[in-house]
């Protein structure tokens, strides 16, 4: 019960205290859902008791940082619809399994939905646990399909050695605030905690960069498919051109038989 206090009233003058600033993205996104697919795709996990469904601490600056980058046109940023309860936190892997199914679907459909964009996702304090779960439990050709993850403050950094299990550990960056208890598996919420709106742009840096090299990558192989394909033509082209020719010289000598 004091944990639980404690963090009610630490989150709660932090949104007192905080101005909210004029952003692109809001504290709630829902630009999938509503919009369909973009060149790039971004799903965000708020912390617990957070506003809407990107929170305001760090999320819409993440997306901000990545529509910079690509144009607000091109990307559908998506806030995931699950309570951000107190509660959960203390459960194992740090979150519910209804809170991990809501943002397992929105990545299953933006993958199935949109098999041409590039995913990125992340998290903030018991968004980052969301994150670790959901994107576990995802089949490897889902998990090939999100560039990268940026998860700040993250309750389960500890817990799971620093990474997503069985998720590639070169597409995540956890960013953890000096003297953030909760990086180290507390759930003591100290100001360090609250202040990953200063790292935003560094995670929105590292999911550009990620986004980048996967677009990158899928041009390649495009233009690889291409050049297999104009081969199997051309080559098709001259096996019609000698059957032609075969088929013609043969007439020629049946003619002269004749």
């Amino acid at each position: 019960m004091y944990t639980q206090a404690f963090l009610t009233l630490a989150l709660t003058a932090l949104a007192a205290a905080t101005p909210i600033e004029k952003r692109a993205t809001g504290s709630t996104a829902n630009e999938f859902t509503r919009g369909g697919c973009k060149d790039v795709m971004f799903a965000f996990a708020r912390g617990s008791t957070e506003i809407g469904n990107m929170g305001t601490i760090c999320g819409p600056q993440t997306s901000d940082g990545i529509k910079a980058a690509f144009g607000a046109g091109n990307v559908a940023t998506e806030g995931i619809e699950y309570a951000a309860a107190l509660a959960p936190n203390a459960l194992p892997g740090g979150t519910d399994a209804k809170s991990k199914q809501a943002m397992a679907d929105i990545l299953n459909k933006m993958a199935t939905q949109c098999p041409d964009s590039v995913i990125l996702a992340g998290g903030y304090s018991q968004g980052a646990a969301v994150s670790h779960r959901a994107i576990e439990s995802l089949d490897p050709a889902v998990q090939n399909q999100i560039a990268g993850v940026i998860l700040y403050g993250d309750t389960q950094n500890t817990q799971d050695k620093a990474q997503i299990p069985g998720f590639d550990t070169a597409k995540t960056k956890i960013v953890c605030a000096p003297g953030d208890l909760v990086c180290t598996g507390s759930l003591v919420i100290l100001a360090p905690h609250l202040s990953y709106g200063a790292n935003a742009g560094e995670g929105a840096a590292f999911l550009v960069q990620k986004a980048q090299a996967a677009m990158a990558a899928k041009k390649r192989k495009r233009a690889e498919v291409a050049a297999e394909e104009a081969a199997k033509r051309e080559a098709g082209h001259v096996a019609r051109k000698r059957v032609k020719v075969a088929v013609g010289m043969m007439a020629w000598r049946f003619q002269r038989l004749a």
